[in-house]
């Protein structure tokens, strides 16, 4: 049995946890179609603005971003931003859906990675979003932490 070599790619979403207050962590599968899978393998993929959405009961990503795989044909290519399904149980579909309908919930990526079987996986967290003095708090507690590591 052939050892596969193991691939450290992983993509995160810096901005959600300024932006956010994130309370549950799902990892969830990604459907992709063609060569997107060796564009994420190369790093090409960024999570930047995306958020998660219900459509028939169906957890989707919207604005995330995979570079066309420059090795492709012409024909195999996809677009970049297109919305991608996530693949999680029912049970947690169902939470997650219950939790979207209260005031100030949504869903956002915070990390992109391989998984050791070869398939793209994603956390999700389940985040409500920070008013500005919150944002000046984080900012106070990250400046404490790096001049506390310093000394």
């Amino acid at each position: 049995m052939a050892k596969t070599k193991s691939n450290k790619v992983e993509i995160r979403n810096k901005k959600a946890s300024f932006e956010y207050e994130l309370l549950e962590h799902f990892t969830a599968g990604v459907v992709l179609n063609g060569t997107e899978i060796k564009s994420i393998r190369a790093g090409k993929a960024s999570l930047v603005d995306s958020y998660c959405y219900f459509v028939n009961n169906e957890l989707f990503i919207r604005n995330m971003n995979v570079a066309e795989y420059w090795w492709a044909s012409a024909f195999d290519r996809q677009d970049p931003k297109r919305d991608r399904k996530l693949l999680l149980n029912r049970k947690e579909l169902n939470k997650l859906q219950r939790s979207v309908k209260e005031k100030g919930m949504t869903i956002v990526a915070t990390r992109l990675f391989i998984a050791e079987n070869g398939y793209a996986k994603i956390n999700i967290s389940l985040a409500r979003g920070k008013k500005e003095f919150d944002k000046r708090e984080s900012i106070k507690e990250k400046d404490l932490r790096r001049e506390s590591e310093r000394y």
